[in-house]
């Protein structure tokens, strides 16, 4: 036995064995040349190559989670230092994410149209050059409640008394293992104290959807207590029956209620009362939360002005002569510009204790997207030309739609202007972006007639292309009487645009 033992395995192999201890009995020892120990265990912790853990970076100030859009290497590419590994949505805008180690990437965790991943999460593995890069080692993460024995329930004694039939609470009872519920899911099973943990989840990473929750909802309807777990709650306070669910479909009323939500079918006419969820973005709910944010904890104060265009738009048509195509919105940016630079108290910020005013003038410009609002940043703006604003404009336009931007375009600011003229919006009020203190909503120009005198005294009617601005300001750092100030700047700048070539 011990010289065929020898004969088929190295003697490193056999060393090990007899400092094992000698195998039970049955079982089949043989080792290849290569193989060894290793082979005969197999374990993931003696076969594994160590990797180098791949997080969710922050790539913005204000980044809690990332959706991965994109890999851009893939399982066994060699990747260097600087190299693109993925693409991440932010909460602003589609960033390239760069790789801060050599190596090769090894095992890809998160895979391409995951969402809402939080930040730190371990998201790919490399290994060192020359390593085996298919045997890496995955760690286990030990916080996942699906790879811990659940803890035995704990059982107190309460007082006798009244008690009151509460919702149970589904995602954190002793004894069970964790639920992740969407938000309507949570809803239905606790109106009808149904429990989830004996139905599998169909939603994407197991979460327990809508849908999961009215088919349990249905079966219990039909009847069928086997494939539920009962759940067990308190005796109500007053002593009348109440009926079960089969029982209550023949109770009737003046005013009949769906016990349900109505389910639209495909192929089918939507039934009365159907809706589709459609997920936020990252985007969508950074605007949902900093909108809010802002209506509640900022003092908005309001002041409206219009603005004669008509010399804009002569100069405007003498420039495209000379094949120069310059916007309305390129001159109110430079008039703005201009403004905050006559008026240095306007460009302000409030950082919730101090007011800081700035030196450089960084215009934030609004531009719509199929994600949400951004706002890219064209850097002092006072001392460029109309022509240079309106290429900056546009590029940074082109990069927020394409979701291109980087960070240093659309972080800091210290004066925003949006601009609705081009949806024929004639006036409207923008709500401040913090921690900016002013935001300037322009409308489009519309054409109103004007008594006026001409040289020699006599009146006349005239038309004009006027324009309606309206500036939101933070009543903590800009009084209502330095607003009406800058607003009679801004509009004799604008009615005068042979000014903003002196600044």
């Amino acid at each position: 036995m011990a010289a065929s033992l020898w004969l088929s395995c190295n003697g490193k192999g056999v060393a090990r064995l007899l400092l094992a201890g000698r195998p039970a009995l049955g079982a089949g020892v043989c080792f290849s040349a290569g193989g060894g120990w290793r082979g005969l265990h197999g374990t993931r912790e003696l076969l594994g190559t160590p990797g180098i853990k791949v997080l969710m970076p922050a790539l913005s100030p204000t980044m809690e989670e990332g959706n991965i859009v994109k890999w851009l290497k893939k399982e066994g590419e060699t990747v260097n230092t600087g190299d693109a590994l993925c693409e991440i949505e932010t909460d602003k805008a589609v960033v390239t994410m760069e790789s801060s180690d050599d190596g090769i990437l090894a095992k890809i965790l998160v895979e391409e149209g995951s969402k809402n991943v939080r930040l730190g999460s371990l998201i790919g593995l490399l290994v060192e050059e020359g390593q085996d890069w298919k045997q890496v080692e995955i760690p286990v993460d030990d916080s996942d409640p699906s790879s811990l024995a659940p803890p035995a329930p704990v059982l107190t004694s309460a007082p006798a008394g009244p008690s009151v039939s509460v919702p149970p609470k589904l995602e954190h009872q002793p004894g069970k293992l964790q639920v992740r519920l969407s938000p309507a899911a949570r809803n239905i099973l606790e109106t009808h104290g149904l429990d989830p943990s004996n139905v599998t989840p169909s939603g994407p990473r197991g979460i327990f959807t809508k849908e999961d929750a009215l088919k349990l909802l249905q079966e219990k309807q039909k009847g069928k207590p086997s494939e539920l777990k009962p759940v067990i709650s308190p005796a109500p306070l007053q002593p009348t029956a109440v009926p079960f669910a089969s029982q209550a479909a023949d109770v009737t009323s003046a005013y009949p209620r769906p016990a349900f939500p109505p389910v639209s079918r495909p192929g089918q006419p939507p039934a009365l009362g159907t809706f589709t969820e459609i997920p936020a973005s990252n985007i969508r709910r950074v605007i949902a939360k900093r909108l809010t944010e802002s209506k509640t904890t900022i003092p908005h104060a309001y002041a409206t002005a219009d603005c004669d265009i008509d010399a804009i738009l002569k100069l405007r048509e003498e420039l495209a002569k000379d094949d120069i195509k310059v916007s309305v919105n390129d001159f109110i940016i430079k008039a703005t510009a201009v403004t905050l630079k006559q008026m240095p108290h306007m460009n302000v910020t409030w950082d919730g204790e101090v007011c800081r005013q700035l030196q450089s003038i960084d215009i934030s410009i609004a531009v719509a997207t199929d994600r949400g609002l951004i706002t890219p940043i064209i850097k002092d703006v006072a001392a460029k030309g109309i022509k240079e604003i309106a290429a900056s404009a546009k590029a940074l336009a082109k990069k927020a739609r394409d979701g291109k931007l980087l960070p240093e375009e659309y972080q800091g600011g210290t004066f925003s202007i949006s601009n609705l003229g081009m949806f024929g919006i004639n006036d409207f009020i923008a709500v401040i972006n913090p921690p900016q203190a002013c935001i300037l909503a322009v409308g489009r120009a519309r054409p109103e007639l004007k008594i006026v005198e001409d040289e020699e005294g006599n009146e006349k009617l005239k038309q004009r292309q006027l324009m309606t601005v309206t500036l939101s300001s933070d009543g903590r750092v800009v009084d209502d009487e330095l607003a009406s100030k800058f607003l009679e700047t801004l509009k004799a700048n604008i009615e005068n645009p042979m000014r903003l070539a002196l600044c």
